[in-house]
């Protein structure tokens, strides 16, 4: 009885590991959508057999970030080139915050080209691998870069197991929100639309009437400055 309670869970909750997928938009050679779909279904069985409805947190939160999880864990794991791509990506923000130190200012697509010695193209896909590494969720890529910091994993877990880290956890929620709100009309746009509403890039793209490479640009670029200015306000 107990199995097939489970197998009805499973396909219940298999919609959910379809729009995963379909919003994460993870493009590589290594996978097709069928592949991502199969790691996702997965990550779900996972998020049933540990699950615990005490912690008070809606299942489908909890498993969104499971399979989104077992989805990005598997697909980093066999990534060819993650390691220079993560180099990349800091020392994009390396040079960018030397340059605003230095400008008293945000810096442009072209002063960062210049800092780092790229060209546009190679910058564009610097802010695709921001795009791919903001797939898992905001916070979580946000605060990824921070040794102790807490992601969205450890959110769920019961408060009382840690005051301190509660409270450090509502520090950096109550920094985003302050921050998202410095952010221009378009970005906090397409925030809202991709995080909120979990529209896919397509999605995205026809309502803004861009392109989908634009829409990821524009994305990656947000994620970049956010991060920025959430440095700020935590300092």
């Amino acid at each position: 009885m107990y199995e097939v309670d489970r197998e009805a869970e499973i396909i219940k909750y298999l919609p959910l590991v379809e729009r995963v997928v379909q919003r994460l938009s993870i493009k590589t050679a290594d996978y097709e959508s069928g592949d991502l779909y199969n790691i996702g279904v997965i990550g779900l069985m996972d998020a049933l057999r540990k699950f615990d409805p005490s912690k008070k947190v809606p299942f489908e939160s909890y498993a969104a970030i499971r399979i989104k999880g077992a989805i990005i864990d598997e697909v980093r794991k066999h990534a060819k080139i993650s390691r220079y791509k993560m180099a990349a990506v800091n020392q994009f923000y390396q040079a960018r915050q030397e340059l605003e130190q230095s400008l008293k200012r945000e810096a442009t697509d072209t002063e960062i080209c210049k800092q780092l010695g790229i060209n546009q193209s190679q910058l564009a896909d610097i802010y695709e691998s921001l795009h791919y590494l903001a797939s898992v969720s905001l916070e979580d890529t946000l605060f990824a870069y921070q040794e102790e910091g807490m992601t969205l994993k450890d959110m769920v877990r019961d408060p009382a197991e840690n005051i301190e880290e509660t409270l450090v956890a509502e520090e950096k929620r109550t920094a985003l929100v302050a921050c998202i709100k410095k952010l221009g009309e378009r970005e906090q746009l397409i925030l809202s639309l991709y995080y909120t509403e979990e529209l896919t890039l397509k999605e995205i793209a026809e309502i803004l009437e861009v392109s989908i490479p634009r829409v990821s640009q524009i994305h990656g670029k947000t994620i970049a400055k956010l991060r920025t200015l959430i440095e700020e306000e935590l300092a």
